[in-house]
């Protein structure tokens, strides 16, 4: 096939204009193109407000794909290249089945690879399975009352269950793609193929990792939901055992390959890992607000538009029913020191409690594959080093994390309803007694406050400069009533399990320490990535006899 690059059409358009302007960059006829693949789509509103479509397509014709090179001579065209992974097989299966812990990205792709690779796998998770996390959180948000082992952070699927399935990263890996075809085949949407910003939605993601589970067992695999990692045991510096929690019993299970993909919130196995000497550290990591506005005031802003009706960015334009709801990226460093950005963009979102301990207030956000809501939200975090925090030990973070959270509880009344208030009452320092055109959407609930007596200066120094200065970047950003809700502090871990290049525990082999818990990735795609590379050296342990990488 042939590769064909920026390709542009107006905002409402069909396949027919792909297969037209193919055909034109060519020079044959739209009938000589036998099969057309979008391989990539994105908007380009950088000459606002005149928006339209970049395409980058890959076809096939009848006639001799480098004889249509020669021809053509055109610079956006080339030779389609495509590294398709496949996941190696084992020459022998070992001894003991390898153990998965935690059900989260990074664990769900290891476990399939492993399960592919004939391994059979034994997947442990706390949480529950996706149907019954789904009542549980319901619940909570409608109750206030916290199921300790299973909800937003715990649980099939892991955090990334209830957020907007982002499958964007910064990183490139030839797994990625491999990664995007098994989300598709077990029920996400097509186009994550070929967005440009790729999103599962959490409607979506609830019927994606059950499916992704059915595959694990009709491969020999084995899920053990409700079920807990509370101990390690090992003999001349490998892994020999580890020790289960489940229904109130504790139980030996011989383990010589342990992926531990825990995910960034399981701070009793961090303390349990601090015990048996397993060596760790402390990692920057990010702590803020969530930020709301109205998602037709950043539909404004993003694509150059007028004054539009509130519910989408349309209005009546039916040019403008094309567009999405506008997402934004932001990042500023203050003259005077600190550095905050917009993390976990969620169009037409809603603003979620993410709490996993008992009196303690968790924020995070969450979109639906549709966007519909009528509020975008993203947490506006500051940065922070090891050396800012408060206590140095290797949990110290973790630690600072508990004391926000805790203070968050309090601030905000009991039941898990969350301290907001409006940005243009933070930056006059005063407390918020009502809302302006944006409704807060969190819940269980939130309760008006002034934040400067909830959170640490280090954060409200930062967040106060930040604002004004993300105002200039996106006209709007500081709207005086756009709605602040505290706290967000599970961007990522506060710790990194040391591992070597074999990916194995500096301390104790046999143990894998993965994904964005143990400190290796950081959202949905670079943990599943992480979780792909952990099973691989598993495998290799195992044996392998075919290579995991071709080239087409």
């Amino acid at each position: 096939m042939l590769t064909i690059r920026d390709l542009i059409l107006p905002l409402r358009h069909d396949r027919s204009m792909l297969y037209y302007l193919a055909a034109q960059a060519l020079g044959v006829q739209a009938a000589q193109i036998a099969e057309l693949r979008i391989r990539r789509r994105s908007l380009d509103a950088r000459k606002k407000p005149e928006l339209r479509w970049i395409y980058t397509v890959d076809v096939a014709t009848r006639k001799s794909e480098k004889q249509l090179l020669r021809q053509c001579r055109n610079p956006k065209l080339s030779l389609a290249k495509d590294v398709w992974y496949k996941p190696p097989k084992a020459k022998a299966l070992p001894a003991l089945r390898p153990v998965v812990v935690g059900f989260g990205p990074a664990g769900m792709f290891a476990a399939l690879a492993l399960a592919l690779a004939g391994l059979k796998p034994v997947v442990i998770e706390r949480g529950q399975d996706a149907e019954a996390r789904h009542r549980a959180v319901q619940h909570f948000w409608q109750s206030g009352e916290l199921d300790p082992e299973c909800n937003v952070q715990f649980g099939e699927g892991g955090a990334g269950t209830f957020s907007d399935g982002k499958l964007n990263t910064g990183t490139k890996n030839e797994r990625q793609g491999w990664i995007l075809r098994q989300l598709v085949q077990f029920g996400a949407d097509e186009s994550i193929l070929w967005d440009a910003k790729p999103h599962v939605g959490t409607d979506a993601l609830l019927t994606v990792v059950q499916n992704l589970r059915r595959r694990v067992i009709e491969l020999g695999g084995e899920l053990r939901f409700g079920t807990k990692l509370t101990g390690l045991r090992g003999e001349n510096g490998a892994l020999s055992a580890v020790e289960l929690a489940h229904g109130g019993e504790t139980a030996l299970l011989p383990c010589r390959q342990l992926i531990l993909a825990p995910g960034h919130s399981a701070r009793d196995t961090f303390r349990m890992l601090e015990r048996c000497g397993l060596a760790m550290e402390p990692k920057p990591f990010s702590m803020g607000v969530r930020v709301e506005h109205l998602q037709s005031r950043i539909n404004q802003a993003q694509y150059g538009l007028g004054e539009q009706p509130s519910g989408g960015p349309a209005g009546s334009d039916p040019d403008l029913a094309a567009l999405p709801p506008a997402d934004y990226k932001l990042n500023v460093k203050l003259p005077e020191g600190g550095s905050a950005y917009t993390f976990c963009m969620c169009p037409g979102g809603y603003v979620v409690g993410a709490a996993s301990e008992p009196g303690r207030v968790v924020t995070n956000g969450m979109s639906n594959f549709a966007r519909e809501g009528e509020n975008a939200n993203a947490a506006l975090l500051v940065t922070l080093e090891p050396s800012d925090f408060p206590d140095k030990s290797t949990l110290g973070g973790m630690r600072w994390q508990e004391e926000i959270e805790t203070a968050a509880f309090r601030a905000g009344g009991g039941g898990y309803r969350a301290p907001a208030q409006r940005v243009g009452d933070f930056l006059a320092r005063r407390p918020t007694a009502d809302w302006g055109s944006v409704r807060p959407t969190y819940r269980p609930g939130v309760t008006p406050c002034e934040l400067h007596e909830v959170l640490p200066e280090k954060l409200t120094a930062v967040l106060e400069g930040a604002i004004p200065a993300l105002g200039q970047v996106l006209k709007g950003y500081d709207d005086p009533d756009a709605v602040m809700t505290a706290p967000e502090t599970r961007s990522s871990s506060p710790v990194r399990i040391l591992r070597g290049t074999d990916l194995q525990s500096i301390t104790l082999r046999g143990l894998y320490p993965c994904g964005e818990g143990a400190g290796y990735a950081g959202g949905i795609m670079s943990a599943a990535v992480d979780g792909l590379l952990c099973a691989e050296a598993v495998i290799r342990n195992a044996g392998e006899t075919d290579s995991s990488l071709r080239s087409e």
